[in-house]
């Protein structure tokens, strides 16, 4: 019987240590040493953890007679922030950067900090889950701090354009498989913010208020060193 997942255990702080401290480590690494070639490495390096990683949970997921259209579909907002960041590292643009910028730190940290997941460490599934999530929030780290991308004052109105596509589709999607891609259609039965948040479906405007709201506290330290440097 695989074990528990406890909230804040010592399995689960120490995933979140590894998601921060790694990609600042890697970045200084790439910035002492000037190499362009490490981050190249690097960048492949994080390509490959998530899309071995996506490959890998399907197999698992039918192996364990899991496997549901729910699942296996990569319609949730991380699984969008994934893409964006196989995109980003194999073809470098500042589009796909802002997005997956904004939707890690306002989606995924969620996820990676109160995850949807009733499976323990070592069992592969926390593995799995913690692999893709802390995967997409660490390469957002290397990439602003080792790389040195960053979004710009035009990114947080693309990013919000976005996400408002995201919704539309995943709720059609939702409405078309039966699923709850977003959480659009139930709240996770694991504590979260949306715990904390009204009755469905009005938590989904909330949901949309939130995303404003994350993606300008995202942008407010650039937006902060932006004026000092004015200065």
């Amino acid at each position: 019987m695989a074990a528990p997942f406890v909230l804040f255990g010592p399995a689960h702080l120490g995933v979140i240590a590894l998601t921060f401290v790694t990609p600042l480590i890697l970045s200084a690494i790439t910035r002492l040493c000037d190499g362009s070639m490490i981050a190249k490495i690097v960048g492949w390096l994080f390509v490959a953890l998530l899309v071995v990683d996506k490959i890998l949970e399907i197999i698992l997921w039918r192996r364990t007679g899991e496997l549901t259209m729910e699942s296996a579909v990569p319609m949730h907002l991380c699984d969008w922030a994934a893409i964006m960041v196989v995109i980003t590292f194999v073809y470098p643009n500042q589009w796909t950067y802002e997005l997956w910028c904004f939707w890690s730190l306002g989606g995924t940290l969620q996820a990676l900090l109160t995850p949807d997941l009733p499976y323990g460490f070592p069992d592969s599934r926390f593995i799995s889950f913690f692999a893709l999530h802390g995967g997409v929030i660490a390469a957002v780290i290397y990439m602003t701090f080792g790389v040195g991308m960053r979004p710009i004052p035009t990114s947080i109105m693309r990013a919000l354009a976005w996400s408002a596509v995201y919704l539309i589709t995943a709720m059609t999607v939702n409405s078309m498989l039966d699923t709850n891609f977003g959480y659009l259609r139930a709240k996770p039965p694991h504590p979260s913010l949306l715990n904390y948040m009204a009755p469905w479906p009005f938590y989904i405007v909330q949901l949309g208020l939130l995303t404003i709201a994350f993606t300008l506290i995202c942008y407010l330290p650039f937006f902060i060193i932006d004026r000092l440097g004015s200065r």
